[in-house]
């Protein structure tokens, strides 16, 4: 019997808000956290918005030196894995720390880590580069330094799937905890790669919207759609098996009921144009929680804004959940602050406890009119007030990769 598996801390630095409490109320108030890029000049650039995290000082969350040790995306990642473990109210020097893990992914680690060693070694040679590039540069290192800034000692990965990582990392989590690898996890996304050759990097896909226009530039599912827009946080949650959880009098948020993952084995950046990998996804996830496609009341899309996704990810979410696919409300927190690649899954999952907690649905801004095949509800106009006892998160990777967690309202 596997065990079962709740929701007790949440965190996030997000483009709209540097806590959870604020991310949650800027969503309820359509608030758009995109502008011009400020990193660096993109005179040159296709794209010039990007929606950058703001007044984030590592130091109000961690040892001056141990920030310097960091890169960006390991800051993000530490500074919200502390909000959930405060929000959790979790004691580790009560605790196995053998038995509390991390689960936190980011898709690319540090390009501007990259970028700047890069200039070095051409400029000034090898011998100049400098000691802890590797070490900052890495994917993994925000796991690392989560486990190593709070002392967990349990099961440590770093899952990288390109923009479905925050997902995957939630359910690898979730996983563990239900066959006893660990009694806590710490499990979410973080990025941080607005940077000339990341957006370069996009840009040259086609993939990146080249709107100037704030409020128009991440509009999932409109017909006037044209990319994605750079984002970049960190979405980080606790979660722990019901048992430890009640034994130790933590408030339960919701809990985890099911988790999907597939692969569509069809393109590097293209979804299946079908959808059927996506739905696979979503069905597996239903499946695994034990209910079925009615039971679902919200689907947090993974809905990018271009038109690829937007469009097949309606063709996915019609064949995962038929004629009940018309009765969903579905929205993209993407709207509002942009694609957080490899933090977006854990970003988007919060907003699927909170939208169960608080009994709403924000609305997906800057959705005027639907796309063509686009005919789903997306809560276009304003969020709206609603019971959700059952939400699913879907996140898509380059790659083919497909992930979604079901969530649900929590229940002796």
């Amino acid at each position: 019997m596997s065990r079962r598996v709740v929701v007790t801390g949440l965190g996030a630095i997000t483009p709209i808000g540097n806590d959870v409490d604020s991310f949650w109320n800027s969503l309820k108030e359509k608030k758009v956290g995109i502008g011009p890029i400020s990193y660096f000049d993109t005179t040159d650039y296709k794209a010039k918005v990007a929606a950058e995290v703001k007044g984030f000082n590592a130091k109000d969350y961690m040892d001056p030196k141990a920030a310097r040790r960091m890169e960006l995306f390991s800051q993000y990642a530490v500074a919200a894995a502390k909000e959930a473990i405060e929000d959790s109210g979790l004691d580790m020097t009560k605790e196995d720390p053998f038995m509390v893990g991390v689960s936190i992914g980011s898709g690319i680690g540090s390009m501007q880590a990259f970028e700047k060693s890069y200039k070095i070694l051409l400029e000034k040679g090898p011998n100049r580069v400098a000691p802890l590039l590797v070490p900052m540069m890495i994917s993994n290192m925000a796991a690392g330094n989560v486990g190593i800034q709070f002392g967990l000692k349990g099961k440590n990965i770093n899952v990288v799937t390109a923009c479905a990582t925050g997902t995957h990392s939630i359910g690898e989590a979730y996983r563990s905890i239900q066959y006893g690898e660990a009694d806590v996890m710490l499990a979410g996304g973080t990025e941080a790669s607005i940077c000339p050759i990341g957006v370069a990097g996009f840009a040259a896909l086609t993939a990146l919207s080249t709107s100037e226009d704030p409020m128009h530039a991440s509009r999932p599912f409109d017909e006037n759609r044209d990319g994605f827009v750079m984002g970049e946080g960190s979405g980080v949650v606790v979660l722990e098996s019901l048992e430890h959880a009640l034994a130790r009098g933590a408030k339960i948020y919701a809990e985890i009921g099911g988790y999907g993952a597939t692969c569509d084995a069809y393109h590097i950046t293209s979804p299946a144009e079908d959808g059927s990998g996506a739905a696979r996804a979503m069905a597996n996830a239903i499946k695994d929680a034990g209910m079925k496609p009615e039971d679902v009341d919200y689907v947090n899309a993974h809905g990018t804004s271009t038109h690829h996704n937007d469009l097949f990810e309606t063709k996915a979410i019609k064949l995962a959940l038929g004629d009940h696919a018309y009765k969903v409300k579905i929205n993209s927190t993407k709207s509002m602050i942009g694609h957080l690649l490899g933090a977006a899954g854990g970003v988007e999952f919060i907003t699927c406890v909170k939208s169960i907690q608080e009994g709403f649905v924000h609305a997906t801004a800057g959705l005027e009119k639907e796309g063509e095949g686009c005919d789903l509800d997306y809560t276009k106009g304003e969020g709206v007030s609603m019971e959700v006892n059952c939400a699913i998160s879907n996140s898509l990777g380059f790659g083919g990769h497909n992930a979604t967690i079901l969530v649900k309202k929590y229940q002796d």
